[in-house]
């Protein structure tokens, strides 16, 4: 049975979003049956979690990860989930926290949520923190500098490795090339084949 406090949550996402548009959000989300361009949404993102999750180190049991950018969470949650990961989710936006934290109860976890801009990230944020992820945070041409800043503010702290994915936007791609060419790391292309197609792109830096 869904707690009162998960209920709550659920009507602030109604609110923030109408009925329509909030159902459509969950039949993509879910496993149902959607339209062909919802379809290549749907696993596009999913491929593109799982090859940055598989990009992180082997356990981080006891380790703090910072989901820059998380949106719903999904892949700090899914951290929090497998290993205990102490998670801090931070967005720019904090009408997303209502759909995190309902995400995260579904799941049995929950994390720090920290509403933040990328420029705005301090190197003393960032000093207790082993692993940085985010998944699509650099689609528009304003958010190349901040997100570079961001990197250069991690590296300088000492977060351990740092995973980006995008669905290959030319921003993402610019402010890979300024990272890697700062602090090295590594460019990975991925595709999706078959009847769903897609392509994608993981920004990689290990900072041992």
């Amino acid at each position: 049975m869904a707690t009162a406090d998960y209920q709550d949550r659920r009507a602030a996402i109604e609110d923030y979003f109408d009925r329509t548009a909030a159902d459509v959000w969950a039949r993509l989300t879910s496993e149902e049956p959607v339209s062909g361009i919802r379809e290549t949404v749907r696993r596009g993102r999913e491929q593109m979690r799982n090859l940055l999750l598989s990009w992180l180190p082997d356990d981080l049991t006891g380790k703090t990860v910072l989901d820059a950018g998380c949106g719903w969470g999904v892949t700090g949650i899914w951290c929090a989930k497998q290993w205990g990961s102490k998670v801090i989710s931070m967005d720019a936006d904090p009408a997303v926290f209502p759909y995190l934290e309902a995400v995260a109860e579904l799941n049995g976890v929950a994390t720090q949520p920290w509403v933040q801009r990328f420029e705005k990230v301090r190197k003393k944020d960032l000093e207790k923190v082993d692993v940085l992820v985010g998944g699509d945070i650099c689609f528009w041409d304003e958010l190349v500098k901040p997100v570079n800043r961001m990197i250069d503010r991690a590296i300088d702290a000492g977060v351990g490795t740092i995973v980006i994915g995008d669905p290959e936007r030319p921003t993402f791609h610019e402010m890979a090339a300024r990272a890697i060419k700062r602090h090295g790391g590594e460019l990975l292309d991925w595709r999706l084949t078959g009847t769903v197609k897609a392509t994608g792109a993981l920004l990689v830096i290990h900072n041992d």
